[in-house]
């Protein structure tokens, strides 16, 4: 504009871009109720009315009769956040008026992340809504580019077939959590796993994936130089897992120092990303095993001998 121009009404021109930018951060509630349907999200030049697909966050809802198609403009280049918050067993396709999109399914009620490219709709990651939060599951693909499949207020615990079909994983899917609680909360400590109940697993033992096969030597000193020990943990280890609990954590505690048993069976220990050394306790059963072996010959000598 040149000087003078818009006198008396630049401050409402001003006003409306900067609604118009606000919009563009914001929220809208678009119910899509009805039967099978296309509904076309506009955007109007110049004006925060009817231009709900400016908003960053789109929310859909309402009771639906048959399969959605939303439709949001062409060459517009932006991010969304979309939100299946409609009931009714049909799915509903995000996409733009004249490209592609992602389909959210027939019982995918929760939120995607994705973006317009000018072109297209492109889908980064759907999340789980489990109350008013939103947990990050965006590893979990299933063949439809869907991560998640929900209730839209709830995640049931499920076993089996049914409880990978809910998260829409397959048997062969391979799945990374960063902690994982079974029976309780996760830890929240990076690569732990807490279970209220028993562990029960089998190890890969078999002669045939084995070679080079030796007992191991001097069983009776190396168990020597272990120790079993009684000890406190300290505070700052307690505190990183949540604090004591009498339960998965416990200020006074068993066991064996890693740094020894790594200088007698260094099979046994292994060194985690953060430098602390852990001990795999399974492992030392062997080194039991050959040390009852020896002591065992040693009684039947002295048997023989003194009769």
């Amino acid at each position: 504009m040149v000087t003078g121009e818009k006198s008396g009404t630049w401050g409402d021109i001003t006003n409306t871009n900067l609604n118009i930018i606000e919009q563009s951060q914001g929220y809208v509630n678009k119910s899509i109720a009805g039967g099978a349907q296309t509904t076309a999200l506009l955007i109007n030049d110049g004006s925060t009315t009817s231009s709900d697909a400016r908003n960053l966050i789109i929310e859909l809802s309402g009771t639906i009769t048959g399969n959605q198609i939303v439709t949001v403009p062409d060459s517009v280049e932006k991010s969304y956040i979309v939100y299946n918050n409609t009931s009714g067993a049909f799915t509903v396709e995000f996409k733009t008026a004249s490209g592609t999109g992602f389909t959210f399914g027939t019982t995918e009620k929760n939120v995607a992340l994705c973006y317009a490219n000018g072109t297209n709709i492109v889908e980064i990651s759907n999340q789980l809504k489990l109350g008013s939060n939103l947990v990050d599951i965006s590893g979990l693909a299933n063949t439809d580019g869907n991560f998640i499949v929900g209730d839209g207020a709830n995640f049931v615990a499920e076993s089996g077939s049914t409880a990978r079909a809910s998260l829409g994983l397959t048997t062969t899917d391979d799945v990374q959590f960063d902690s994982f609680g079974v029976g309780t909360a996760a830890s929240g400590t990076t690569g732990e796993i807490r279970a209220t109940n028993d562990v029960t697993a089998f190890y890969s033992s078999d002669v045939a994936l084995k070679e080079n096969i030796t007992n191991i030597p001097d069983p009776i000193e190396s168990l020597k130089k272990l120790n079993g020990v009684l000890f406190d943990w300290k505070k700052e280890y307690i505190d990183q897992r949540g604090g004591e609990d009498g339960y998965f954590v416990r200020k006074k505690d068993v066991g064996v120092i890693a740094q020894e048993v790594e200088k007698v069976l260094p099979e046994a220990v292994a060194q985690r990303p953060d430098g602390i050394k852990a001990v795999k306790y399974d492992r030392l059963t062997c080194l039991l095993i050959e040390a009852v072996k020896v002591l065992s010959d040693k009684v039947e000598n002295l048997t023989k001998e003194n009769k």
